[in-house]
């Protein structure tokens, strides 16, 4: 049985656009207004706001612990804002129960570092999780559209393996096919490309490209690799200190004369130049 191609597939997946016309106002697909966050004494967040807009992607950079990771955990309501407000799906989240999340995260999922796949399913059976889940396709439809998803991914050759098998990389490839599955609005990554050899890193930026021109999907990458923002970003945000230091184009923060932009940038220069060596 073959599998379907990756267009069509990839229509039967897809949410409704939510792209604006031109003659609509552009809302924020997801926002932070004011938002701050301590755990105790430690300020991670600080009066931080920012806007990402249907269809775009924001890459979130900065150095470890400046907070990227946990503005995409707020973002997915896994944490609560000490103060602020919190746009999601164009809807205030800040406030919401479980129930309400659980109702958002049909629109927003999220693709974690370690993949977040169920040890026990094979690759095929974590893709095909959602979409069992869900109940309106067939058992037919469902194993057309994992191979398909697999074959999207560049990894349906380890289809009938587990997770404790396959590479880091792997993983986050198993992890956004499966997050495909979902057919979501938004994806957040978590450092998608970290601890992953460069082949991998292109193949994983080259897909996340992909999938927001061919189901323009809005989205949010956490990442420390300034050559994936140039690849993937709309626009690029960077953390310090809690506060956001930079907001604009990748180019616009290569050219920028802030001395620790330029410091980061030159470190990751070194370790590209280590890494590729």
């Amino acid at each position: 049985m073959m599998a379907p191609p990756v267009q069509t597939v990839l229509a039967l997946l897809s949410s409704p656009s939510s792209t604006p016309t031109k003659d609509e106002v552009v809302r924020p697909y997801l926002e932070f207004k004011e938002v701050s966050k301590a755990f105790g004494a430690n300020v991670v967040l600080d009066h931080v706001s920012f806007a990402v807009k249907p269809g775009e992607t924001v890459c979130v950079m900065g150095r470890s612990g400046v907070g990227k990771s946990v503005c995409l955990r707020i973002l997915m309501g896994f944490l609560k804002p000490d103060s602020g407000r919190v746009i999601v799906a164009g809807e205030d989240i800040t406030d919401y129960s479980e129930q309400d999340l659980d109702r958002i995260h049909r629109k927003v999922t999220m693709v974690f570092q370690s993949g977040a796949l169920f040890d026990s399913l094979t690759v095929g059976e974590n893709v095909g999780f959602t979409m069992r889940e869900r109940g309106d396709l067939s058992e037919q439809e469902i194993e057309r559209t994992i191979d398909s998803l697999l074959d999207m991914v560049g990894i349906r050759a380890i289809r009938d393996q587990f997770p404790a098998d396959i590479s880091t990389g792997m993983k986050r490839s198993v992890a956004i096919a499966r997050a495909i599955a979902e057919r979501p609005e938004a994806i957040l990554y978590d450092e998608p490309t970290t601890m992953v050899d460069p082949r991998m890193v292109h193949r994983l930026g080259d897909l996340i490209a992909r999938l927001k021109i061919q189901m323009k999907l809005t989205s949010v990458v956490v990442t420390h690799d300034t050559a994936l923002a140039k690849k993937l970003a709309d626009h690029v945000l960077f953390l310090d200190q809690g506060k956001i230091l930079f907001f604009g184009t990748a180019m616009e923060m290569v050219r920028s004369s802030e001395p620790l932009i330029q410091e980061f940038l030159a470190l990751d220069r070194l370790d590209f130049d280590f890494e590729s060596k």
